[in-house]
């Protein structure tokens, strides 16, 4: 197969070329769509919105999901909100403001089309989940309550106390359950996808293993929708769920599908910091905490008193210092790099080293009390108490950066589709929104957008002119994946060494986190490339897995991840030595403004790098070229 690029951006002015695009969209016939069958994989807010829609037009849905049921999703752990541009504070917000807030935050890596698509549905997202019932936080008149996250300067942020993603995945749930009642979608859960079915160079089924009885299975169809989540588990610890990994876009990646900007990784900057080396997961603290926070770290280094005996004259309330415009509300990725850079000078709190900066709500609570601040971050300051034994409402929070989304995933066009016809990627499993930072609280928006309002569309334009043979599970094709798969389970069964997965994965995070975490450089990137190489070699040889295939096996679920992660961080380092600028979450320490800030080569880097996997052979680069016609590609500045 010769991978080629084609974006198939509509034409026309910005504003109309989705209106436009699908007008112009085939469409397949409500008594033929019964006709076609859809896998989808993945039933967070992505994946449950994305099969439920498919399902209420009449496609023949199987939905997969390895979690005992859809309501697991990682989708269930976001917390702070959901952008729309509805201007409910009539503070100047627009579908152009949302669409220019994030091309910027994305430093200007993304896709114009795709962004403004994403601004221009937003307020529709919202108009869905009030119906279905989302209890979204309202103020007193009864309207829908708004509040800021990082990187604007308007309130567009729609939330439900400190736990938007479950309610919002409550929400997909019911309209997904629907459909499984009326027989339109088949649920598979405690099942994972092993690999891609490419019959004819189009995407055709997919290849499963029960988590329960370790059967491996093939499952065939028309189109397969992959909403597979992001891959930050490859750093060990991050705030991902622990079951969050690459298998599923680097088997399709390893089948064909280009894999676009995988080095694009966000660190978040408000987790509970890590305890010590036992721990396996970090915790996730929401954005929506910095409206109210102040973020700060003493003056003097080496400075160990309780925070309330540090007076204000000797603390330094460092990103209102350096971004008097945005304040705490600084995109992620400068919000990180600031609180490592004042850790680093030997500024840091907390126990284990300093690694930590105060979130401190004091003046918060004294202006507003208690209750209010309750209201709006209640379930936040109970997970932080039950975690760390200190109640914020009277010590500041400890806060520290840690790995949370990723913004790289397999390339799609326009339509969402891949570069292997008939596989099409939604929400984070995706490149296309974001660019080289995602802004806090989009991540909802676009997978909701993918799934409710452009899938539904896009995958019919395919459907309608696509030639699908009969295909049944004993198709050659078919059997030689499902064969691959099973030596693949076999021989890590049969691998019988002296180490466990897990040890194999931490040493892997560290070297990520350590080599191309935060930030990242050209001696540091070849580094980790040759000892990823050795540890992969030393994990086949050296891993034990121990029990059987043909049953519930834990360690051997984890291995197969684990595998995968050894291939994909060799790729992940390699697009991120090849960058050689800096751009949002990407610093190259190398290519720094004097004040510290990401330097951008727009001559050079202004493009999607979508990776071609070959066999064993070097990964080739290929090159999407970004055009900006709204925006003009500056230099960030929130000062």
């Amino acid at each position: 197969m010769t991978l080629e690029l084609r974006a198939k951006t509509p034409g026309g002015p910005l504003a109309e070329k989705w209106e436009r695009h699908r007008a112009e969209l085939r469409l397949v016939n409500p008594a033929n769509k019964r006709k076609h069958h859809v896998i989808v994989v993945g039933s967070g807010l992505a994946g449950a919105s994305g099969a439920a829609s498919l399902a209420e037009l009449g496609y023949t849905v199987s939905c997969f999901c390895f979690q005992d049921s859809p309501r697991r999703a990682h989708s269930i752990a976001a917390q702070g909100g959901i952008n729309a541009a509805k201007n409910y504070q009539n503070d100047g917000d627009s579908v152009h403001r949302l669409f220019y807030d994030t091309i910027k935050g994305g430093d200007f890596r993304s896709r114009e089309a795709n962004v403004y698509r994403l601004a221009e549905i937003s307020a529709r997202i919202i108009d869905q989940c009030v119906a279905q019932g989302v209890p979204f936080a309202r103020e007193y008149g009864g309207l829908l309550a708004n509040r800021s996250f990082g990187g604007v300067q308007v309130s567009r942020t729609f939330y439900a106390r400190g736990q938007t993603g479950q309610q919002l995945l409550l929400g997909a749930y019911q309209a997904l359950c629907r459909q499984i009642g009326a027989g339109q979608v088949r649920m598979y859960p405690r099942t994972e996808m092993l690999d891609l079915v490419v019959v004819d160079g189009q995407a055709r089924g997919i290849i499963t293993r029960s988590l329960v009885d370790g059967k491996i299975a093939a499952h065939v169809a028309d189109a397969v929708v992959l909403a597979t989540g992001g891959y930050s588990n490859v750093y060990y610890l991050s705030t991902n769920a622990k079951g969050c990994n690459v298998t599923a876009i680097w088997r399709a990646h390893k089948r064909g599908a280009a894999l676009a900007n995988p080095c694009f990784t966000q660190i978040h900057p408000t987790c509970i910091p890590p305890t010590g080396h036992h721990q396996a997961k970090l915790t996730l603290m929401s954005e929506s905490l910095r409206n109210d926070g102040r973020i700060w770290v003493p003056l003097r280094k080496g400075d160990s008193r309780a925070p309330g005996d540090i007076p204000e004259a000797e603390r330094d309330y460092y990103l209102e210092r350096l971004y008097p415009s945005y304040g705490n509300l600084v995109p992620r990725d400068l919000a990180s790099r600031r609180a490592k850079e004042v850790c680093d000078e030997g500024r840091g709190v907390g126990p284990g080293g300093g690694h930590g900066v105060y979130l401190d709500l004091r003046d918060a609570i004294a202006r507003l009390g208690d209750a209010a601040i309750a209201d709006r971050y209640g379930n936040l300051f109970q997970m932080y108490e039950r975690i760390t034994a200190e109640s914020p409402y009277r010590v500041p929070m400890r806060i520290y950066p840690a790995p949370h989304y990723t913004m790289g995933g397999l390339w799609v066009d326009y339509n969402l589709m891949s570069t292997i016809p008939g596989l099409h990627v939604i929400g984070e499993a995706n490149f296309s929104d974001h660019g080289a930072n995602r802004l806090g609280a989009s991540a909802l928006m676009q997978g909701l957008a993918d799934g409710y309002f452009i899938l539904p569309y896009t995958i019919g334009d395919y459907l309608a002119q696509a030639k699908l043979p009969k295909l049944d599970a004993t198709h050659p094709a078919v059997r030689q994946t499902g064969a691959e798969v099973a030596d693949r389970t076999r021989k890590l069964i049969e691998a019988n060494g002296r180490r466990s997965v897990d040890t194999f994965h931490r040493e892997l995070g560290r070297l990520m986190w350590d080599r191309c975490g935060m930030s990242r450089n050209a001696s540091g990137l070849k580094d980790a490339i040759q000892k990823i190489c050795v540890l992969r070699e030393e994990f086949w040889n050296d891993v034990y897995v121990g029990g059987r295939g043909e049953d519930l096996n834990q360690a051997l679920e984890q291995a197969g991840r684990v595998a995968d992660f050894l291939e994909f961080a060799e790729l992940m380092c390699r697009d991120a030595l090849e960058r050689e600028e800096s751009c949002g979450c990407h610093f190259r320490e190398e290519y720094q403004t004097p004040e510290g800030e990401a330097r951008r080569d727009d001559e050079r880097f202004a493009y999607v790098a979508a990776w071609e996997f070959t066999g064993g052979k070097p990964p080739v680069l290929h090159k999407e070229a970004l055009e900006f016609e709204a925006v003009h590609p500056s230099q960030r500045s929130y000062v």
